[in-house]
C-alpha cells in the first residue's frame, strides 16, 4: 500500500527551513531523518512518532495513538497517530514532540 502523500507534503511544510532533515523510503513509507536520526515518518495513512522511551505510557493513553507494531514487535519510543489526530494543529503538536526528542539525539555518521 502507498503512503498517504498528502500527509508527507504536510511534513515537508514542517521541515523546511529546518536543517539536517532528510527524506528516505523506509517501513513502505517514507521516513524524515534528522541529522541520520529517524524523526517522524509516514507508513500508510499515519504518522509515525518517535519519543523518549520514558514517555511510552503517557503517550500510548492518547486516543489517536497506537503502538507502532509493523514487524511484529511494537518498539518502546516509537507510535503511530491515525489520521484523527494528524488533523489540524494535531501534526505539528506530534511533529513538534518528535522533534524534540531527536534533536536531543547524537548525529549519525
Amino acid at each position: 500500500m502507498a503512503y498517504d502523500e498528502a500527509l508527507s507534503k504536510r511534513i515537508d511544510e514542517l521541515i523546511k527551513g529546518k536543517k539536517g532533515f532528510t527524506r528516505k523510503k523506509m517501513f513502505g513509507g517514507i521516513a524524515y531523518l534528522l541529522n541520520g536520526n529517524m524523526c517522524v515518518g509516514v507508513h500508510k495513512d499515519e504518522l509515525i512518532i518517535r519519543y523518549d522511551p520514558n514517555a511510552t505510557g503517557e503517550i500510548d493513553a492518547d486516543k489517536y495513538i497506537h503502538p507502532f507494531d509493523i514487524t511484529g514487535r511494537s518498539m518502546k519510543g516509537w507510535s503511530l497517530v491515525d489520521s484523527e489526530g494528524v488533523k489540524g494543529n494535531g501534526l505539528k503538536k506530534w511533529f513538534d514532540l518528535s522533534f524534540s526528542f531527536a534533536k536531543s539525539l547524537p548525529a549519525k555518521k
